[in-house]
């Protein structure tokens, strides 16, 4: 994906080079519909019935540390599936619920048939602790006793994330023989990195037959009696638990439900006059509590499911910029974790430099091996940048100097890395090249092989400065200097403000085309530029390196109609030789692309045409399952009374994408913070079309905290504090 795209080998595995690459074997997700669920190093991915079936890039199952614990996992009643009434997640992600009853069944040899519909089996599931936990409750709506062949199968392919994906292996390690009790069944693989991986499956009550494929329960119900089964499936714990499983499900559901509650309650709450916008609103927030995971250094944004479910940089790093004003700690995380990853040395295989920016982490058996590179990989350009903006921008929020002066060891680090490294042949300009054969070809957060190119359509060489890394370094370059300023580093702050202004004009005149009305794509290796209409020239208008003058036509450019399509403003113009709406890059639509574009219009003052942009995103939530933004659509033309076309192995839900609404409704609001004089502000607020009315609870600023409505009045935007407390002012500038 873009920034998350941990794609693949670029030369020795091109298949996975990024998400578009995966071959025609790839299953589209639209076509499986499937439900997710997440907990810490653990995801699960599962039809609407709550099965999966493991086959060629099909995700499902259930996933911990980039290796598939379980690939199969199947109810049957009497030999046939279940007919699916419902399924959905629980408004809080803390479950997925699957309502299912049978289909006609012939109950015995004298062929007793047992009508469509008197059975109602229930399916409820979360994950906890690096396992997943399942109650199955059966009722008999017929007027006489039923009696049932309950069968579950499993299986645990110990597949590799990346070979899902499609990588090819030439080896694999040994599957041991299944190890079967009276209720208890492990599943193990030792890897060829020495290490072994477990399943255990536990059921209650103990089964009437049990082997190490399938579990079979004999379930006599009189009429409207209801019976429970409970499974516990495990990760890497060979331990025999001495709490049933039934135990267990009631006592980590509680635990599982009090930490959402617990990270969740940190966030404001936005409730608005729209209620889809609402929905949409609360599907973002638990999506984005659900990506997170604890780590030693507090809680960061895993980029999404099913590819992304670790550590990426870029990924968190716009996450948390796109969050700042709704939840800070998620900030704080994130830039804590990321400099405890900080590169210290030279690894040409990693791709990682003194003071780089990690890229993305990986725990499962290849990236070990180094059958691919990103164990920990560094091939990010903008992660380094970015990393120095959300410094300075989480000062901004919190006053947290203490937390900055902490950080400000990994931020110089992180400048001289842009000064050595990040500009390799010193034309003032931040470029990137692989230093290993298995690294990604493309960057930028546009990773895809072909996604950096010439108006031809002919693919750019590197090294290959794109246009939005230097936006980002105006900006690390801006942050660093407030950050100088407030630790009282007076004549460092002056001179990387002197930097930041020389490097806006050095941009412009490089990288500004009359004839496009827009900023190039890129400059290649030999300084040529991309002569390309791209999404990225809104990135200038996001960070500011965009002078005043160019604005209107940068503008103009990206909503003209070859470039914004009604859902949102495409990866690339269909004016472009490579323009292609189904594809990864190069023509489709990503929120989080769009958030930050918007952004960028209210910071030059064009309000109406980040409205058009939020309002075409709200639209395009109304179409997607659970309310849910996905990793990114195709960028066809909307047409009246259809959705949008989804792009079919995107990843939802996706952690910037799922922050995207949050973002645009910050911007079109104008809201900012001042923490030490703990005055929160509202410039220039406008409300899209959709919304009449804004209400923000329990926004945190210093020690203190203010809830405000934002309400329609004719062509204004009336803004009414309803309760503070700790002496929080709110200032309106019209």
């Amino acid at each position: 994906m873009g920034t998350n795209l941990s794609g693949g080998p670029a030369e020795a595995a091109p298949d996975v080079t990024s998400a578009d690459d995966l071959g025609p074997a790839a299953v589209s997700r639209y076509e499986r519909s499937s439900r997710s669920l997440k907990h810490g190093d653990t995801f699960a991915v599962f039809d609407h019935n709550g099965d999966a079936f493991s086959s060629p890039s099909n995700p499902e199952g259930i996933f911990h540390r980039d290796t598939r614990h379980l690939s199969e996992f199947v109810l049957t009643l009497n030999g046939a599936r279940s007919l699916l009434l419902s399924s959905t997640l629980r408004d809080d992600n803390a479950t997925l619920d699957c309502d299912l009853t049978n289909p006609a069944l012939v109950l015995d040899p004298g062929g007793e048939v047992l009508k469509h519909d008197l059975i109602h089996v229930r399916r409820t599931r979360f994950l906890w602790q690096e396992a997943c936990y399942e109650r199955l409750v059966l009722r008999n709506f017929d007027e006489v006793p039923r009696r049932l062949q309950v069968e579950l199968s499993f299986a645990a392919d110990f597949a590799d994330l990346f070979e899902v994906r499609g990588t090819p292996r030439r080896r694999r390690g040994t599957h041991h023989s299944a190890l079967v009790g009276n209720a208890r069944v492990v599943l193990a693989y030792d890897g060829l990195d020495g290490q072994t991986r477990s399943t255990t499956l536990r059921f209650d009550p103990e089964p009437q037959r049990l082997t190490g494929r399938e579990a079979s329960f004999v379930v006599e119900l009189a009429p409207h009696q209801a019976q429970s089964i409970f499974i516990e499936i495990v990760c890497n714990s060979l331990e025999d638990n001495p709490h049933p499983p039934a135990f267990t499900f009631f006592l980590a559901l509680r635990d599982a439900r009090r930490a959402l509650r617990y990270s969740a309650s940190r966030a404001a709450a936005v409730v608005t006059s729209n209620a889809v916008f609402n929905e949409a609103v609360r599907r973002s927030v638990t999506d984005l509590y659900m990506l997170l995971t604890e780590t030693p250094e507090g809680p960061y944004p895993y980029a999404g499911i099913p590819w992304f479910s670790t550590v990426f940089g870029r990924d968190a790093l716009i996450t948390a910029l796109e969050t700042l004003w709704l939840d800070p700690e998620i900030a704080k995380g994130v830039l804590r974790h990321l400099a405890a990853n900080q590169a210290t040395d030279f690894d040409p295989a990693a791709d990682a430099e003194p003071g780089k920016i990690l890229h993305e982490m990986r725990y499962g058996e290849m990236a070990e091996l180094g059958e691919v590179p990103f164990r920990r990989y560094y091939g990010s350009i903008d992660s380094t940048p970015l990393f120095i903006m959300l410094a300075g921008a989480y000062l901004d929020r919190t006053g947290d100097l203490d937390t900055v002066r902490n950080l400000w060891p990994n931020v110089v680090a992180a400048l001289d890395w842009i000064d050595r490294f990040g500009d390799r042949d010193g034309d003032g300009f931040v470029e990137y090249g692989s230093r290993t054969a298995k690294g990604l070809v493309n960057q930028c957060w546009k990773d895809s092989h072909d996604s950096i190119f010439h108006a031809g359509g002919n693919l750019a060489s590197g090294p290959i400065a794109t246009a939005e890394v230097q936006a980002y370094v105006f900006g690390a370059w801006q942050a660093a200097a407030r950050l100088s300023r407030k630790l009282g580093h007076v004549e460092d702050a002056l001179r990387l403000e002197r930097r930041a202004e020389e490097l806006r004009i050095r941009f412009d005149t490089a990288f500004f085309d009359d004839e496009l009305g827009t900023y190039s794509l890129a400059l290649d290796g030999e300084k040529n530029p991309c002569r390309v209409r791209s999404s990225n020239a809104g990135h200038a208008l996001f960070t500011g390196i965009a002078l005043p003058e160019r604005a209107g036509r940068v503008v103009s450019t990206l909503m003209a109609q070859s470039s914004f399509c009604g859902w949102g403003v495409r990866t690339i113009a269909a004016s472009e030789a490579r323009y292609n709406p189904m594809s990864y890059h190069n023509g489709s639509v990503w929120p989080h692309d769009n958030a930050l574009i918007a952004a960028g219009f209210v910071r030059y003052g064009f309000q109406a045409e980040a409205a058009s942009i939020f309002e075409g995103l709200f639209a395009a939530s109304t179409y997607t399952d659970l309310r849910r933004l996905p990793e990114l659509f195709c960028g066809f033309a909307r047409q009246r009374a259809r959705g949008p076309t989804f792009y079919p192995v995107s990843c939802v839900p996706q952690a910037w994408a799922a922050a995207a609404p949050l973002y645009l409704l910050q911007s079109m609001i104008g809201l900012g913070f001042d923490a030490g004089r703990m005055h929160v502000t509202l410039n220039e607020p406008t409300l899209p079309p959709f919304l009449d009315e804004v209400v923000l609870k329990r926004l945190r600023v210093g020690s203190g905290m203010v809830d405000i409505a934002l309400r329609r009045s004719r062509s204004q935007v009336v803004v009414d504090v309803l309760e503070r407390r700790g002496g929080v002012k709110v200032l309106t500038t019209h």
